[in-house]
């Protein structure tokens, strides 16, 4: 939590740019739309959990991170890197990125408000109240800007509550959330329409437990339902435009895990069941009524679809002084695919080297179900395929660690799959296809390096931190020919550098670098038409923010792209130029 608050971001997709292993395509500011993966793989292939609940919207990836909570409602964020299929069911297929928030450990209201360039503006607030077993936090956001060029204007709205209550026989946990936004889409998913315009809304609920005992169970409830309207035309619309795109997804599910520890090592077991589906004008089989879309003045549903997965999973875990092995595999069968129960393996061991090295390695296998959208989406520019086979990895990674109270630093890793799904094309002209690429290996190893001078005994020391991050990727594919969207234009070199020090009574700095280059090409388009293919250019961007504290108070003020780079993430869509925001936070105890 104290990093996040020290970081110069607005949102959970710009705090994730920072880490080496990660890759964010920003479609806009402050969290509009992003696509974030892992280690390689696309956005679709990571599982989205908040508290351990999975979001993964089974619509598209691109709405994962439609998330209903604040920055300053997270405690920390824990990214699991390659195949977490025995931990997080099927869908962490390259891996997951789960979102813990703060609990209501004290009665304290808090409020976080900024403003900037762009007519940018956050209002913040929260209230956390707290009893000897019950305690829960209630949170309101909403953030507001006109936009860095024309179309990126944006309206973002969050609701969040969190309770917790504890006993000795069983801890249970709630939590309910609501997301709202509106924003200018300029060139998201064409460059030939620029004026394209999303408006979704997620509404969010679950349930857990923990029973205490000699064999401790962890039973779990959610539901989830995501609308989305998509507009090619914000305004002005072209003669054979026939209206926009609607869809709702609503997923529930429920698990029950059970562990016991027993002189042979740390025995868990568990089951999860979740549904998905969806409904639409444009994604789906037909159906067999239409269905009037909620909250819209005109628009009706007329496709729908509908999944269920089952995933049983057993793991064994030998604890060791020095050495540690963990064995499990996790069966899984989907409706959709008619094919019975597969089975996904898995392996990971680590050895103690004297008191402060680790050396580890694992193996695992997992399965990604196709999209909604990779199935069944037809437009002017993309085409579905409903055909498609899942995709599979096989995952293999080796890696030393050093940990010390002032020194912490690693080093791994290996992944390689096949049946990969992306979005192609032979020639820029044509439209996109989804297909299935017959193999897309990675290889690659990321490293990173953190230091903190003050553990080392002077406390007055300037710096707090210095941190370091590099990876690297070569990506070895059978899909020559093919122009990507997605899967192929891999970030093969990222650098981030951290630094954050004091200044003077009260002040203190965090600078953020953040180099990468990205192998492969979009398609360049002149006077809204493709032209040619251009190739990703390497970028650095530099941000940094400036904190005053005193006793409850915090001002801030930061700059992103302080030497005003111009670059591009995802397609043709430039990201913003230098950006300045100021703004306070303020919290008292009652």
């Amino acid at each position: 939590a104290r990093d996040i608050a020290a970081a110069p971001v607005t949102s959970i997709q710009d705090l994730l740019e920072y880490a080496a292993g990660i890759d964010v395509r920003q479609r806009g500011e402050g969290g509009t739309q992003a696509d974030i993966s892992i280690r390689g793989g696309t956005f679709d292939q990571i599982a989205v959990l908040l508290n351990g609940v999975n979001l993964s919207n089974p619509q598209t990836g691109h709405y994962s991170f439609d998330l209903p909570v604040n920055l300053s409602d997270i405690e920390r964020i824990e990214v699991v890197s390659g195949p977490s299929s025995r931990i997080f069911g099927a869908s962490a297929f390259a891996g997951a990125i789960n979102i813990i928030t703060k609990t209501g450990k004290e009665n304290r209201i808090s409020t976080d408000n900024y403003a900037g360039m762009h007519k940018l503006w956050k209002l913040e607030a929260a209230i956390n109240h707290a009893t000897t077993h019950f305690g829960q936090r209630l949170s309101a956001g909403y953030t507001s800007s006109g936009g860095y060029i024309d179309n990126t204007d944006f309206k973002q709205l969050n609701l969040f509550w969190q309770s917790e209550l504890k006993s000795e026989e069983a801890d249970f946990q709630f939590q309910a959330g609501y997301n709202d936004k509106g924003y200018g889409a300029n060139s998201f998913y064409s460059a030939s329409y620029p004026n394209q315009y999303d408006k979704t809304r997620r509404f969010f609920l679950s349930a857990g437990g923990e029973i205490h005992g000699k064999i401790k169970f962890t039973p779990k409830v959610y539901w989830t339902r995501h609308f989305d309207r998509y507009e090619l035309f914000r305004s002005d619309p072209a003669d054979w435009y026939t209206g926009h795109n609607y869809h709702e997804t609503e997923v529930f599910g429920a698990n029950l895990n059970a562990m016991t520890q027993w002189k042979l090592g740390r025995t868990s077991m568990g089951v999860e069941f979740r549904n998905e589906g969806v409904k639409s004008n444009v994604l789906g089989k037909p159906m067999k009524e239409p269905q009037d879309v909620p909250f819209e003045k005109e628009g009706q549903y007329l496709k729908s679809d509908n999944r269920s997965n089952i995933s049983y999973f057993l793991e064994h875990n030998v604890l060791l002084r020095r050495f540690t092995l963990s064995v499990g595999v996790l069966a899984n069968y989907n409706s959709a695919l008619n094919e019975g129960i597969h089975f996904y393996p898995g392996i990971d061991a680590s050895y103690r080297i004297g008191d402060n090295f680790r050396l580890y390695g694992s193996w695992n296998r997992a399965l990604r179900m196709p999209t909604f959208t990779d199935l069944y989406y037809e437009g002017k520019t993309n085409k579905g395929n409903p055909d498609l086979k899942p995709e599979e990895s096989e995952a293999f990674e080796v890696g030393l660690k050093y940990n010390t109270y002032f020194l912490r630093a690693h080093i791994a890793f290996y992944r390689k799959g096949k049946n990969m799904i992306d979005w192609v094309k032979e020639k820029p002209e044509d439209i996109w296809e989804s297909q299935n690429l017959t193999k897309v290996d990675n290889l690659g190893f990321e490293t990173n390096l953190s230091l903190l001078p003050r553990e080392l005994g002077n406390e007055r020391f300037f710096i707090r931190k210095i941190e370091l991050g590099y990876a690297f990727i070569h990506q070895d594919k059978d899909s020559e020919g093919y122009i990507s969207n997605y899967a192929l234009d891999y970030l093969k070199h990222k650098f981030t550098a951290q630094l954050s020090h004091s200044i003077w009574k009260g002040f203190s700095a965090t600078w953020y670098v953040r180099w990468q280059d990205r192998a492969g090409s979009y398609t360049k388009y002149e006077n809204l038409k493709p032209a040619y293919e251009e190739p990703y250019a390497p970028y650095c961007l530099v941000d940094m923010k400036v904190n005053w504290e005193y006793q409850r108070l915090n001002l801030y003020a930061e700059l992103n792209n302080l030497l005003n780079s111009t670059y591009y993430d995802l397609g043709n869509i430039p990201q913003p130029g230098i950006w300045f925001k100021a703004g306070f936070r303020y919290s008292f105890k009652y």
